[in-house]
């Protein structure tokens, strides 16, 4: 089994590294991946799937399919880039010149795998006839936590049976520990200018209400659940020392593990401030940004995507590789010296495949909105050197040289095998299934973004 799909995917290795180089090369804002989405597209359609390009009412999201019938498997591609890191692919910090943005997630990486996986399941499911249907989205604005909800909002995923989402990371494993589903929001406070000596009576400080507000935040956090994150920053403070603010205003995102625990926390935050609007006799205006869900774990295909990471052709690395991730791993010996705990003496990038995570995260991913609508799993290639962060300027030179590619490469084939074990059991598919019915609760999906929410204003 999978023969096919990892002999394809291995002699289209060439193709497939251009393409992500490409995207590389040209890091865009999310939902502003216009030339990505292009070329992913292209690549779906030269292959023969139907591809529908701006789907869901998104300019950059693609939806791509292939084949009839059920089982439906999902590949959630991304392909989007951060702020302030630009980065030539070369072992010391060197922004691109004129170049805002960078790959410094590997979502170069994450957009072809995904594509590769589908082209890959393809092949073999036409080969042997293996009925089915392989679905490749492509989704826009994952670092913004909101790309995966409005196509969610706009009907996606809801045809899926299973699907599954490769990143990359530090080491190798699937994912079983809880990433924090988000809310965040911006509050608006209006008061009234006034001379801040000669007057101050006749002010009402929009900044005293502000403060207030994040008191009353920092106060709440002895009084939520363990789970929960509350964080902001000031983003308009007033314009002089002598000048009542007259606008002021304040940008949080809260967290938490668990679906309830967060809007919960959410809206007692909301109170926070509509007292500090009370106290100061201030104008408040909440405007919502977005949201995600808390990922959904699914055992039952957990366990088979661990199984076929330990099944795909084990990744190589030459001798330049690493040395060039030796390098970057003397530019952060702090995080170098913890992540190397428990590892070889010497060890530059994390070989092999570890047991399954079982510890939560508390960043985010808009991945829990689909793993709210339909059983998924996901997991991590090991893509950079041991002493990168994610969100760095390491992460985005491994991500357009050799060792992100091999990652990339290792990553379609753990999927191609995975898709292609759950077309072989159908009765793996039932098990997740019933799983996910038993997590959800008898709880129906709704999207945490607000209806005001669009890619236009994110």
């Amino acid at each position: 089994m999978a023969e096919i799909a990892l002999s394809y995917i291995e002699s289209h290795k060439d193709e497939l590294y251009a393409m992500a180089h490409t995207i590389w090369e040209k890091p865009e804002a999310p939902f502003h991946e216009y030339a990505a989405s292009a070329l992913i597209g292209a690549y779906l359609s030269k292959e023969g799937f139907y591809v529908e390009r701006g789907a869901f009412g998104i300019p950059t999201a693609l939806r791509a399919s292939w084949g009839e019938g059920r089982p439906v498997i999902g590949l959630l591609g991304e392909y989007d880039a951060l702020p302030g890191l630009s980065q030539e692919a070369i072992p010391q910090k060197s922004p691109i010149e004129s170049v805002d943005y960078g790959h410094g997630c590997g979502h170069n990486l994450i957009g072809v795998a995904h594509a590769a996986a589908a082209v890959a399941l393809k092949r073999e499911m036409e080969q042997k006839g293996i009925a089915g249907t392989i679905v490749y989205y492509g989704c826009p604005a994952e670092e913004l936590l909101t790309g995966k909800g409005l196509m969610a909002r706009g009907g996606a995923f809801r045809e899926l049976d299973a699907h599954v989402a490769f990143h990359p990371g530090r080491t190798t494993h699937v994912m079983l520990g809880r990433h924090t589903g988000v809310c965040t929001a911006k509050f608006h406070f209006t008061g009234r200018a006034a001379h801040a000596g000669g007057e101050p009576q006749n002010g009402r400080s929009a900044l005293d209400a502000a403060e207030l507000m994040n008191i009353g935040a920092n106060y709440l956090r002895e009084h939520v659940s363990s789970d929960v994150r509350i964080h902001y920053i000031i983003s308009d403070g007033g314009v002089a020392p002598n000048i009542v603010p007259a606008n002021a205003t304040t940008y949080y995102f809260v967290r938490a593990l668990d679906i309830d625990n967060l809007q919960d926390a959410f809206q007692r935050v909301v109170l926070c401030a509509e007292g500090a609007a009370h106290m100061t006799e201030t104008q408040l205006r909440m405007e919502r940004l977005g949201g995600c869900y808390p990922t959904l774990n699914n055992r039952a295909l957990s366990q088979i995507l661990d199984q076929a990471l330990r099944e795909t052709p084990a990744i190589s690395y030459t001798e330049e590789e690493l040395s060039f991730a030796h390098a970057l791993n003397q530019a952060a010996p702090e995080v170098y010296a913890k992540a190397c705990v428990g590892l070889p003496q010497g060890s530059e990038i994390a070989l092999g495949c570890n047991a399954p995570v079982l510890t939560d995260c508390f960043g985010s991913s808009d991945v829990g909105d689909v793993e709210h609508i339909a059983p998924g799993a996901r997991f991590y290639v090991a893509a950079w050197n041991l002493g990168a962060a994610c969100h760095s300027w390491q992460v985005s030179a491994c991500a357009g040289m050799s060792i992100g590619m091999k990652a990339m490469i290792f990553g379609a084939q753990a999927m191609a095998i995975w898709g292609l074990k759950l077309l072989a059991a159908p009765e793996i598919i039932e098990s997740a299934r019933a799983e996910f019915q038993s997590s959800m609760a008898g709880k129906e999906y709704a999207p945490l973004i607000p209806p005001t929410c669009s890619y236009e204003n994110s």
